[in-house]
């Protein structure tokens, strides 16, 4: 059964997978038991082995079978790319119960609505040179989104593990960060609130203060 299948959910249409209208005041508000929404973007090409995420989203399956108190996950992949149909073939041959994926192309306008609306941002690049950092974590947190991104040289002046996400280095260590975030999920106490949390306080600094904190002090030893 998909799980975004509204029909099993409720024949009203002011209720979805994951939001409901409340009928008194008219607010919308995220249901219990919804399933955790997990975001990615890729161009889909080599510098990025997506059989990583694949393979930790079947570790999480098992967890859940195994007993784990997890949430469903509904995966969205987005972007377009020469190996887009190679991965959606390895995806087709996936039999999950509690994960759905999909690998939308998004307009630009809905692309950070995505993000905003995502419990958790999946970030595969790895940096040839070791020296530029990934666009889409700084999307991620432009929108408040907390991100476990794979390692490499440099990405550690962006993301701060246990401050504003964490970094894995294999599949493994990033099914086990999935479980360990989404066993608390989805109260207000654990990582992913403080994530969330830090990274709003984090859009608060301005540019030119961040300038006088990290690059002034290093124009000061030169001299």
């Amino acid at each position: 059964m998909s799980l975004l299948n509204h029909e099993s959910l409720s024949l009203n249409s002011e209720t979805s997978a994951f939001t409901e209208r409340d009928e008194k005041n008219g607010h919308v508000i995220k249901t219990r038991g919804r399933p955790a929404l997990l975001i990615s973007s890729t161009s889909w090409t080599e510098d990025e082995d997506f059989s990583v995420l694949l393979k930790a989203l079947e570790d999480y399956e098992r967890y859940v079978n195994e007993g784990v108190k997890l949430p469903s996950l509904v995966c969205v992949i987005t972007g377009k790319g020469p190996l887009k149909d190679y991965y959606n073939g390895l995806i087709n041959k996936l039999h999950f119960k509690h994960i759905q994926i999909c690998t939308p192309w998004l307009e630009a306008e809905d692309y950070p609505l995505l993000l905003g609306s995502a419990d958790l941002g999946v970030c595969l690049h790895k940096s040839s040179s070791g020296l530029d950092l990934p666009m889409k974590v700084v999307d991620m947190f432009g929108c408040c989104l907390p991100v476990c991104a794979i390692h490499f040289e440099c990405l550690h002046e962006l993301v701060k593990h246990n401050e504003n996400g964490l970094i894995f280095r294999d599949s493994n260590e990033l099914a086990e960060q999935l479980k360990m975030l989404f066993l608390e999920f989805p109260t207000l106490e654990g990582k992913l609130h403080n994530f969330r949390k830090n990274l709003r306080v984090s859009k608060q600094l301005r540019w030119d203060e961040s300038w006088d904190q990290t690059v002034l002090p290093l124009l000061g030893q030169n001299k």
